[in-house]
């Protein structure tokens, strides 16, 4: 029996529209760094692990 084949899929949403991305990223954005350790921690799993959902957002949104 061969092992089934594994799909990862990956999305990443905003929520805000091109217009206005440029001045949101610079004013509530994430440094980059932040949002590899987060996906570093899903990937990180053990394989008896599923991390279904990641939302990565600021602290101080609200």
């Amino acid at each position: 029996m061969t092992d089934a084949l594994e799909i990862t899929t990956f999305s990443l949403s905003s929520g805000i529209g091109e217009a206005t991305a440029p001045h949101h990223h610079r004013s509530a954005g994430h440094p980059v760094s932040a949002v590899a350790r987060a996906i570093g921690f899903a990937i990180a799993r053990p394989p008896e692990v599923d991390v279904s959902e990641i939302i990565v957002r600021p602290t101080a949104q609200r």
